[in-house]
Order: structure tokens, then C-alpha cells, then sequence
């Protein structure tokens, strides 16, 4: 599997390349460290100031991968590393389809509110953008030792099937612990069962009905899903909710300390791209670090 960690010398992005020591990476793995110098010239165009600083920049370079590389060295991968010069998100993106990497890992201030929208997210952008599987870890990450605690959320789809397609490509240990989730997004959920007395019989008998059609298919989407992991992790559980999905898998990951939520992604852009879907949710209000398993 070929990694594409992007490196700027804080500590989100160290982190993130020390977590792939976590992963069962060997030889025929590959990692490559980038580092991208986003130069924006001064707006008083004072010449001297500008070169200085670009200059700077092109010397902390090497030092800011060394840094990393320290921090990669024992995962059994082949390492490299690349400077790049130009817009972070977008030569990123250009690096991950020349080198036809597998997987894109980043790290994540995790900014919240007025501070994330001034300073702006490469993570949030690349994961919007891009066309392959992003790997994002959170500073909740950063001393946790032990097994790892991976929440797969599927809802049947092709893009859920893809997304445990790669869950199962990506070299987290074996000794995982892989929790399925899907969430019944019921027609019926929204109403209290305390009215129920006062609907006639047939109409129970059709709500009873419902309910278990809806539960049989949940079954079959789960065992899906377990028939794809079960061959590469030996801790796998299931788990069927009721209600909105994206709220019931992060309150989910939220109380059982989950450290990877892994979801598959339509990729939708534009106007649609801005629809409440789990993956963007996820990416948004997560507290655990995830995998957006697009393809597209």
C-alpha cells in the first residue's frame, strides 16, 4: 500500500506520521513524506522581506521531513520523501495522483467555530477534494496506546461496500477491535409509541410489519459487511441503531471511545455536495480520528 503523508512541521501532522507506527506496515508498503511550501508573496511587495522569508522556508524544509522521517522510521516501509512548491490542498491532491497513492494521511487541528473558518482546514479541503481515501487523525489520538477501536458505519450502499473494501486493505492490526454499525433511518422512528394506542389494529399490525422488514434488511447490510471484514480482523461486532444517522454514530463512537470512524463517501460536489451526509458530519463534529473511503 503506497501512504501519502503531508508534513508541516506541527505537531498534528508529526503525530499523524507517528500513528502509521500503529499499522502492520511492511516492505512492500511504501510512505512518502511530503512537505508542500505554500509561499504567498507580502501584499507591500517590499522585495527583499519576500525573498528572505521563501528562502527560509526552502531551508526548514529538509528539517521539518528529517522530523518526520524520525517518526516513521521503524514502521518496515519504504521511505521517501518530496518538497513540493505551490497551494497545500491542491499539490497534495497533484502529488496523491502522480504517485498513485492508496491512501492520503493527515493530521487535524481539529479547529471548531469562527477559528476554523479564519484559519482555514487543509484536512477539511483535501478530504473534500479528493478522489481517493483520506486518513485524518485527531489530537484524541495523539497518546493512545493499546488496541485500536474502529467504527464502520454502512448503509449497503456501493460506496459502503467500497469503503470495507478498503478498511480491509489498509494494514491496521489484525487484533483490531471493528465494531459495525447501521442505523435504521426508520419512517416511522419519529413517532412517539405512546400514540400508538390510539391507532386501530390494522395499522399496528402494518407499523409491526415495517419495523420488521426494516430490521431484516439491517441484518443483511450487517452480514454483508462482516462477510468482507471477517477474513482480515478478528475482532468484529455488530451493532443495529434507530434514528438519524450521522447523530447516532458519532453519540456511538462518542460512548464507546471509538478511535477510527471509517464511512464510505458519495463524493458529491457542488450545491449537492453541501447536503447533510454522514462523511461531511463526520469529518465536522467528530472527536476520534476517520477514514473518508471515497473512490471517485
Amino acid at each position: 500500500m503506497k501512504f501519502l503523508v503531508a508534513c508541516d512541521g506541527q505537531r498534528h501532522s508529526l503525530e499523524a506520521a507517528r500513528f502509521l507506527s500503529r499499522l502492520d506496515i511492511g516492505g512492500n508498503d511504501e510512505i512518502r513524506l511530503l512537505h508542500v511550501i505554500n509561499f504567498v508573496p507580502l501584499l507591500h511587495d517590499v522585495e527583499d522581506y519576500s525573498e528572505v522569508i521563501f528562502n527560509l522556508k526552502q531551508e526548514v524544509a529538509p528539517k521539518i521531513l528529517d522530523e518526520a522521517m524520525e517518526a516513521v522510521k521503524d514502521t518496515g516501509g519504504v521511505l521517501s520523501t518530496s518538497v513540493l512548491e505551490g497551494d497545500t490542498v491542491e499539490k497534495i491532491l497533484e502529488a496523491a495522483t502522480q504517485w498513485e497513492a492508496d491512501l492520503i494521511v493527515l493530521g487535524s487541528k481539529g479547529l471548531k467555530g469562527l477559528k476554523s473558518i479564519l484559519l482555514g482546514s487543509v484536512a477539511r479541503n483535501v478530504v473534500v477534494k479528493a478522489s481517493l481515501p483520506v486518513l485524518v487523525i485527531r489530537e484524541t489520538q495523539w497518546e493512545k496506546k493499546g488496541k485500536l477501536k474502529i467504527l464502520f458505519a454502512t448503509d449497503g450502499s456501493e460506496y459502503a461496500d467500497s469503503a470495507s473494501e478498503v478498511l480491509r486493505g489498509v494494514p491496521f492490526p489484525e487484533d483490531s477491535e471493528v465494531t459495525i454499525i447501521h442505523v435504521i433511518q426508520s419512517a416511522i422512528h419519529d413517532i412517539p409509541e405512546r400514540f400508538y394506542v390510539e391507532v386501530e389494529d390494522r395499522m399496528k399490525q402494518r407499523v409491526a410489519e415495517i419495523r420488521q422488514r426494516e430490521f431484516s434488511e439491517a441484518e443483511s447490510i450487517i452480514e454483508k459487511a462482516q462477510a468482507i471484514l471477517s477474513g482480515r480482523y478478528k475482532d468484529i461486532k455488530t451493532v443495529t441503531k434507530v434514528g438519524d444517522p450521522s447523530t447516532e454514530i458519532l453519540s456511538f463512537a462518542e460512548k464507546m471511545g471509538i478511535d477510527i470512524i471509517v464511512t464510505g463517501c458519495r463524493g458529491l460536489k457542488g450545491i449537492k455536495g453541501f447536503l447533510g451526509s454522514v462523511s461531511r458530519n463526520v469529518m465536522r463534529y467528530a472527536n476520534s480520528s476517520f477514514l473518508i473511503a471515497k473512490r471517485c
